[in-house]
């Protein structure tokens, strides 16, 4: 009997362990972790004693799909396409710009992003975040991690000088609610080829009515993250993300000022690998200047921001860049530390640090 009295002691203990530590992770409610809800009796404790007086009634057809309650907004048929939205998450009356980057951008000042291209150890992010850019372009379209490990890094500093920002994948619902429940603050859609791809990143980076983002849940409304900006997250989100949209191909640029006048779309990067790629040319031929052109004319006609790579800084018009990879700034950071003792390694004659023959 006193044996297995202290098996339960032990399974009662170990499961109230483990119900803290659960309480505790990053995300969960206890940190601010879980997002908004419409449902004003989510989480009821008196569930079960609820009158609902515009339910529909038990077993009978409401005839709600064109059928409005008395005092709905919305009347007739129910259409996606004519409804009406409410107010439940509008700012709040002058809300003021929280995200930095979106206030450089608003100012048509100049604005970097650090790349960090490989890494996935959270201090190296760090490092990078707070080295001095406004924001972290952290690559997804051309990297191997996994959004996980991105929370990670961008959780073991989330306000750092630079604001958490991504290059995902694609114009993708997965890829950019991912991003945008772990905090991102700039999101940059690569490879832009149409209206309709242009669309579907502005989609997937709001909440409506602008987008078609879901509420959900992760680490950006946690207290840690974006839980106490003034006026909500929710509410003023759309306010502050930054959405950056790549022209990287032909067609892209035959759509370049569609794209940019897209609503919600605050800048046009005009990628100056990937134009040379799609196009056959180089930085100067003729051709190739002729597409950048077309990226920056559509900037300036839809009143967009117009970004390009770092060396491009004193390009006319251009005002947001990225800038190298976390490899690149190690390789300069220790040049400019070491001086004339840069590369000057001894030199055996012998085994592998011999000079080749």
């Amino acid at each position: 009997m006193t044996r297995r009295f202290l098996l339960l002691v032990l399974s009662a203990a170990l499961g109230f362990g483990v119900l803290q530590a659960q309480s505790q992770q990053p995300g969960s409610s206890s940190r601010g972790g879980q997002a908004p809800t419409t449902d004003a009796h989510a989480n009821n404790p008196d569930a079960g004693t609820i009158n609902f007086p515009l339910a529909a009634p038990a077993g009978k057809d409401s005839g709600a799909i064109t059928k409005a309650p008395a005092g709905a907004f919305n009347q007739g048929t129910i259409d996606e396409k004519t409804w009406k939205y409410g107010h439940a998450f509008d700012p709040p009356p002058n809300a003021k710009i929280w995200n930095p980057v979106k206030l450089k951008l608003m100012r048509g000042e100049k604005v970097t992003g650090g790349t960090v291209s490989s890494a996935s150890d959270p201090s190296t992010y760090c490092a990078m975040a707070n080295a001095g850019y406004d924001f972290i372009w952290t690559e997804m379209q051309h990297s191997p991690r996994d959004w996980e490990n991105v929370a990670k890094m961008w959780q073991a500093c989330p306000h750092a000088k630079a604001v958490p920002g991504v290059r995902v994948a694609y114009a993708d619902e997965r890829e950019i609610q991912h991003a945008m429940d772990q905090g991102a603050l700039v999101i940059v859609v690569p490879t832009v080829r149409t209206v309709e791809e242009g669309k579907a990143g502005r989609d997937w980076t709001y909440f409506p009515p602008l987008g078609k983002r879901s509420l959900g849940a992760g680490q950006a409304y946690s207290t840690d993250f974006w839980g106490n900006v003034p006026g909500g997250y929710r509410n003023t989100i759309n306010d502050n993300v930054v959405l950056i949209e790549m022209i990287e191909t032909v067609g892209g640029a035959a759509q370049a000022r569609e794209i940019a006048a897209i609503p919600g779309v605050d800048a046009v990067f005009a990628a100056s690998s990937d134009l040379g790629n799609f196009s056959g040319y180089k930085q100067g031929d003729p051709d190739y200047e002729r597409l950048i052109n077309v990226v920056h004319d559509a900037a300036l006609a839809a009143g967009k921001r117009l970004c390009g790579p770092f060396a491009w800084r004193d390009r006319p018009d251009f005002t947001c860049f990225q800038a190298g990879s976390e490899t690149a700034a190690l390789a300069r950071g220790a040049a400019a530390e070491l001086g004339d003792l840069k590369d000057t390694q001894g030199k055996p004659e012998v085994g592998p640090y011999a000079p080749k023959k």
